[in-house]
């Protein structure tokens, strides 16, 4: 029997994705760019889906789950590198990046429980 904490760690992800990535369709557009920050947003977005999906049953989707754990590191490896390094990131998009990566280690310990399906 599988434990509960795969599917518990994929479904809080997604509801947590949502809360953070929603308001940021309120916020004003950067000025130049605008168009690809929508598209990271909505893109976020889009993976809140997949980990909801995979939260629903694990094993059927264990495939998925390492490109569940890449799409955390994508945003926060380099925003955290960048701003241990002195780079422009403001705090709190380091600190949303570092909860990314906590993120990610979740996704990772949820797929070394989920038994293989084959």
């Amino acid at each position: 029997m599988i434990s509960k904490f795969p599917a518990r760690m994929f479904r809080w992800a997604a509801i947590y994705g949502v809360i953070v990535l929603l308001p940021l369709y309120l916020t004003p557009l950067p000025p130049v760019m605008g168009e690809t920050f929508l598209g990271f947003v909505g893109l976020a977005l889009v993976f809140q889906g997949v980990f909801w999906t995979i939260g629903g049953d694990p094993v059927k989707y264990r495939p998925l789950v390492p490109f569940a754990i890449a799409e955390k590191l994508v945003f926060g490896v380099p925003a955290v590198a960048l701003y241990a390094q002195g780079y422009p990131v403001p705090p709190p998009v380091a600190g949303f990046a570092a909860i990314d990566l906590l993120l990610g280690l979740g996704f990772f310990l949820a797929w070394r429980e989920i038994p293989r399906s084959d």
